[in-house]
Formats: C-alpha cells, structure tokens, sequence
C-alpha cells in the first residue's frame, strides 16, 4: 500500500490542511507536479512492496500495458517521487496491475497530480490505448455538437437490446478514490444528492444512499440492473472501495432512462439508457444532463488531457456509448466482427462487460478512442460502426 491511502494519521493531515482536496481548489493535472522532485521520501517498506511487485510483473507473462511501458529505467525514474499534496508513490499508481497480472491496462491515478509526476508511465499508456494520443497532443474543447445528428441505428428492432451512453466526471477540488477521507466521501454524497435533487423535467428522480439502504429497495435496483457492489479485484488493490458504502448513492429518474453513480469508480458516472436503439433520444438525454448538472457542480478539467478520471482509459471525453446487440451470425465469425469493430475504433466485450463472455451472440460494443476526438466524434464512430455491423449482419 502506498502512502497516499495508507494511514489514519495521513488523512488526519488532509482534512485539517487541504479539506478540500487540492489547497487552491482545483484539481489540475498539467504543472502540478513539475518533475516531481518533492522533498517527501518514499516509506522503505513502499520501495520494498515495489521492488518486489516489479520483480514478479518482469518475470510474468502479463498483456497489460503496465508491463509493456515499466521498463527498468522508467521503473528507477519513478519509484522515489510523490504528488505534491496526498504524497502518492508509484506504488498508488500500479498496484493493482502489480497484483493483477491479467489487468488490461493496470494503473490507475490516485489524484490528478499523479498524471504529471507519473508521465513517464501515463504518457506512454494514454497513447496506446487512445490510438495515438501522444504526450505533445493536446485533448480538444469539449462539444457535444448537434444532438439531432443521430438517429435509431435499429428501427426495425431486430438487433439492438439495448443503448446506453456514459461519461465519468470527478468533482473539482477532490482527489480520487484512494486518497479520499471518509470525510470527505460523505461531503461529496451531499453535495451530488442536493445537485440531482433540482433536476426537472425527464430527469426528475429520487437520490438513494447505499449506507442503510432498505433490503427493498435494494433488491428493486438489483432487479433493474442499477445498483453497483464494491470494486471488483482490480478497483480493490487500487484502494478504491475504502469505507464502503460510506458517501456512495445512486439516483435514477422515475422513467429509469438516467442514472447516476456516485463514488463508484468516479466521483460521477452519469448515464442515459433505454431499451432499442435510438442513439439519437439517449444522447440527448445526456447532454443535457451534464450541462445541468455543471452548472452547479465545477468538473475537474485538465488542458491537455480533457475531463480527468480514475482511470487513464476515461480521460479526455469520458464518454462509453454502447450496444447491447445479437449478430447471431457475425457471432460466428469473430474474425469479421473483430475486423470491423477495429476499423471503427470499437471495443467488443461479452454480454455482461468486461472479462465475459457473450451470451447466445449477444455482444456489448462501445467507442473505444475516448481521447483526441471531441464527445460528439466519440460517439459517431460508434454509431457509424454499429450501423456497418447491422448491415453486414443482414447481409450474411
């Protein structure tokens, strides 16, 4: 465990000095951290758990992009800095992929200091995974771009189960999960659920904490498919379930078409929904949402990186646009399908997410660039992909 979430005494210090988060306020990747050359040293047991963890990813046969980029050098380059202001090591930034050697990717920041101190091993990761998005590009100017664009991918309603498009936005002036304090977990629950509770219109709905949940209520949002459990393996040796379920909610609109996650994985994870395959409908649903809600909420944004996650595959636009959909035939033909997907920048999962399988050739396709391209060009390479597929479905 690094130092950033390791000891009472720590969060002690965050909640009397930075109670907020960062001093000023804001949580800025680009310049936080300079070369990172801080005065703090890193805890020996910290470059013992490191050493030990690097020895063992080396010698592996791991896939993830942790271990295709910690070479030796960039490994002794990192190991002794810290974040300016929760002092999070390299440690903070790779356990996860340390004990998780199957991971993807395996890092994860565990404040948005993290991006600049640590850019020698994000740099590098942030650009295989968003296709090129180098460590000289800069994330464009957010633009949703005209909602009416998109129509239903499916009208027949032969293919498409079901649509669903998200994006993660963290709150400014909190660090992410790992270094947050219970404190402040319930401080920000507060603040999401006061937000939410002002939406009008379709968005109008109801806040639920996950903390004293009634059993009721909680088998309702299970049955609906709302209701999120503590981190999987990978978010837990991240440290990011700590005080569960203290500051964790879910708010959804009485339609069940908008959802909100809060202090799941992101501070926010805002989501519209629906059953068939009206992009068009859903996607404005979510802009609308999201311009709603930061005006009263400020997001963490970050010049060169875009809107600032947990996560380094959510930066820049954030946005997962997905489909559940059976191509029975295709489903054959992974090769095909594979093709395809790859030449739309699609990512193709098994029926229920990541590390599945698809269930009677039922697959969830997503965008996958989510840097590098504005929100609505996110969104476009989904649905031209998902259109490209229907039509080679129908054709076979």
């Amino acid at each position: 465990m690094g130092l950033c979430a390791s000891k009472d005494k720590k969060e002690k210090v965050i909640e009397g000095e930075v109670a907020n988060g960062e001093p000023n306020g804001t949580a800025t990747a680009a310049g936080a951290g300079g070369d990172g050359k801080q005065d703090t040293m890193v805890d020996a047991a910290v470059l013992a758990k490191l050493e030990e963890g690097y020895a063992k990813l080396a010698a592996s046969d791991s896939k993830s992009l942790l271990k295709k980029y910690l070479t030796k050098e960039v490994f002794d380059n990192l190991k002794n800095k810290v974040t300016p202001t929760f002092k999070s090591t390299l440690l903070d930034v790779i356990q996860s992929g340390l004990e998780n050697h199957d991971s993807g990717v395996g890092i994860y920041a565990p404040d948005a200091e993290a991006y600049t101190v640590f850019a020698d091993l994000f740099d590098p990761i942030i650009e295989d995974y968003h296709g090129g998005f180098k460590k000289t590009d800069k994330h464009p100017a957010s633009t949703f771009g005209d909602v009416s664009t998109f129509g239903n991918v499916d009208p027949t309603n032969e293919y498409v189960i079901s649509t669903r498009v998200r994006c993660g936005r963290s709150m400014q002036g909190y660090p992410f999960n790992p270094c947050l304090t219970e404190a402040q977990y319930k401080e920000m629950e507060g603040k999401v659920s006061s937000t939410l509770s002002g939406l009008e219109g379709e968005l109008k709905g109801k806040f639920y904490p996950l903390t004293g949940m009634e059993k009721a209520v909680q088998q309702q949002l299970i049955d609906d498919h709302f209701l999120f459990k503590e981190g999987d393996r990978f978010l837990q040796a991240a440290n990011a379930c700590r005080f569960w379920p203290s500051g964790r909610g879910i708010y959804h609109n009485d339609a069940k078409t908008f959802l909100v996650w809060c202090n799941e994985e992101d501070h926010l994870r805002i989501i519209s929904m629906q059953q068939g395959g009206d992009l068009g409908q859903i996607y404005k649903r979510l802009v609308t949402a999201v311009n709603e809600i930061e005006k009263r909420v400020p997001f963490s944004h970050d010049d060169r990186l875009g809107f600032l996650t947990f996560c380094p595959t959510n930066l820049g636009t954030t946005i997962r646009a997905s489909v559940h959909i059976k191509v029975p035939k295709l489903a054959s033909n992974k090769a095909k399908l594979e093709e395809v997907a790859a030449k739309y920048n699609l990512q193709v999962r098994g029926t229920r997410g990541e590390h599945t399988e698809a269930e009677g050739g039922v697959y969830d396709i997503s965008n996958k660039r989510r840097m590098g391209l504005t929100e609505f060009e996110a969104v476009k390479e989904m649905y031209d992909g998902i259109t490209e597929l229907i039509k080679l479905e129908k054709s076979l």
